[in-house]
């Protein structure tokens, strides 16, 4: 679909100023549609209602690759698309359109990748219930411990994930007949994920956290019951499921597993792959136009790379100047986590006077830097967790610290707190879920171009809201930019030009500042998660390049803080639809 040009879109603009678009008034009844729309979803996705902190499901714990389950799913999107039709898009106001738009496609795509089996790929060991079993019941996750009934919804909950576990080895079990198998390199590192889970004493298990961190107020019959009933299901349920698991994947899986690296060798890999290309950056984009942008996006910042090595007088070639910076002492200065915690609440406290310039708004929801758990802090990297939209629970930004000694400023810790902190997933997540102009699903979902796009744009205005001063940190940042471009070359090389895991750790080692391990974890979460790395550049090219466009276009008229808040003000968009929506609003400023 070819885009209209920045002059025809002034020009549409003027005339919408004088046509009924404003007269178009709020459809109750297709608000009514899409409230009914969120709250089947919710029905069908109890996690994800806890998640968004909607209580009302957090007793159920879905089996969501059984046959019904899948069919429930598919039903409910064909009927909801059905219902779709019934409605003119041409006679809703501008939000109800962007709903419209928003909806069509999220279901649409949804009903598409009805025809891959991703059930017999149940989970790994980065995504996957396993793990979010493990947030939910540590009791400091989304799952609430506030209440005696809040203790009663955990035990009901946790009481299915044995019959969960059984489906999931059911699938495992059809993929392996069918050829759609995970790289045995994952699977080695699923196994001890299983069996770190697996304790004798339920009081060293990370499910009793919810028993030590107990209210005060509770009664002492319930304190009774409740520690008793945890003990027993952690002994008869949680421990004897993750075994189940773990045995399952070291006794039979693991002898199948795949010795090749990605979705290229599967049975109807390709197709599979090319799915979540498009899922994943919500474009027509093919693999190879990707990893062409990759490969392009890379010769272009090892060139800035090359620059900051000049400024800094490091005589040697960039892969020397990368080692020179994982290794020499001077960028490890810390002993404990404590002390990297605190780094980062200095980056907040140095932006935030530029913050107040660059943004019209700023999120009510509160926010925290917390270390990651221990239990995962090895698989994981660094993320945030969106806080409820009441503001009872706060966004958090989790960094894994495994020795806090080893513990590298020139990793890019500005640009990392502009992205997964402020003003990147806390301010775009927070400011959707509190605009309740939004109807629901356009609060509490997102694709993920658009989130994880906005986050890495955010990168980009270091300098403008007062860091990268220090050029380590800004040849950090731009290690975080380099970053996102080699996902384009090694994911698409990964699943669809048969690359090895080895060939994709040595192409990332040699373009970046990043150690064996750190490039080990990245190349296997994009193998165990196809396509999911490619929307951040795909996104953050995106609102770049739109930017740029309405500089040079509005010239004087051109406010950056304005411009910020279209980006954010509608909530998450597929990027065709987001892009029309802002070629609308640069027509309006005309």
């Amino acid at each position: 679909m070819k885009r209209i040009s920045i002059v025809m879109a002034l020009t549409i603009g003027l005339l919408a100023c004088n046509q009924s678009n404003k007269s178009k008034l709020d459809s109750p009844k297709f608000g009514t549609f899409l409230e009914n729309y969120y709250e089947d979803q919710l029905k069908l996705s109890p996690l994800s209602a806890t998640m968004v902190g909607d209580d009302r499901y957090d007793d159920l714990l879905p089996n969501d690759g059984s046959a019904s389950y899948l069919q429930a799913w598919s039903n409910f999107n064909k009927s909801y698309l059905d219902s779709l039709k019934n409605y003119d898009r041409e006679s809703l106001n501008e939000n109800d359109q962007l709903s419209f738009d928003n909806l069509k496609y999220q279901l649409e795509i949804n009903l598409e990748g009805d025809q891959y089996h991703f059930e017999y790929l149940p989970f790994n060991q980065f995504v996957g219930l396993p793990l979010t079993m493990g947030q939910l019941g540590s009791g400091t996750g989304a799952q609430p411990f506030k209440t005696v009934k809040n203790y009663e919804n955990w035990l009901k909950r946790v009481n299915s994930f044995s019959v969960w576990a059984d489906t999931a080895i059911g699938n495992f079990k059809k993929g392996m007949a069918a050829g759609i198998i995970l790289p045995k390199k994952l699977v080695t590192k699923m196994i001890p994920q299983m069996q770190g889970m697996e304790v004798t004493d339920p009081k060293k298990s990370l499910f009793y956290g919810p028993i030590e961190l107990m209210p005060k107020d509770f009664s002492a019959a319930d304190k009774a019951r409740l520690t008793k009933e945890y003990e027993n299901t952690i002994l008869t349920v949680i421990v004897p499921t993750y075994k189940k698991l773990g045995d399952f994947l070291q006794n039979e899986y693991l002898a199948k597993a795949s010795e090749n690296s990605g979705y290229g060798t599967m049975t109807g890999g390709d197709k599979m792959y090319a799915f979540q290309v498009k899922l994943n950056t919500t474009t027509n984009k093919t693999p190879e136009e990707i990893y062409q942008t990759g490969l392009s996006e890379v010769a272009r910042i090892r060139k800035a790379m090359d620059s900051i090595k000049n400024v800094v007088e490091f005589k040697g070639d960039l892969k020397a100047f990368f080692e020179y910076m994982k290794e020499d002492k001077q960028f490890m200065p810390y002993k404990t986590p404590k002390e990297v915690i605190a780094t980062f609440e200095k980056i907040h406290q140095t932006m935030q006077p530029n913050l107040k310039k660059m943004f019209l708004h700023e999120p009510k929801t509160p926010f925290e830097v917390r270390q990651t758990e221990a239990f995962r802090a090895a698989s994981a990297s660094a993320e945030y967790n969106q806080g409820s939209a009441d503001g009872k629970r706060p966004g958090i930004f989790y960094v894994p610290i495994l020795d806090a000694t080893k513990f590298n400023t020139t990793s890019g810790m500005e640009s990392l707190f502009l992205h997964e902190a402020i003003p990147g997933h806390h301010y775009q997540i927070s400011l959707t879920q509190e605009n309740t102009a939004l109807p629901k699903f356009r609060r509490y979902g997102g694709h993920n171009a658009y989130v994880e796009g906005w986050a890495l744009y955010c990168e980009s205005l270091g300098k403008e809201l007062g860091l990268y001063t220090d050029p380590y940190q800004y040849m950090g940042a731009l290690g975080d930019e380099i970053h996102r471009a080699i996902r384009l070359v090694v994911d698409v090389a990964i699943h669809s030009k048969n690359m090895s895991r080895e060939e994709a750790i040595k192409y990332m080692m040699d373009n970046e500042a990043i150690s064996e391990q750190g490039a080990t974890a990245e190349i296997e979460r994009y193998m165990a998660i196809p396509g999911q790395a490619l929307g951040y550049k795909t996104g953050a090219m995106k609102i770049a390049s739109l930017r740029k466009k309405y500089e040079a276009a509005l010239g004087a008229k051109f406010n950056l803080a304005e411009f910020h808040n279209e980006v954010l003000k509608d909530g998450s968009l597929p990027l065709a639809v987001f892009e029309t929506k802002m070629d609308n609003w640069a027509a309006s400023k005309k």
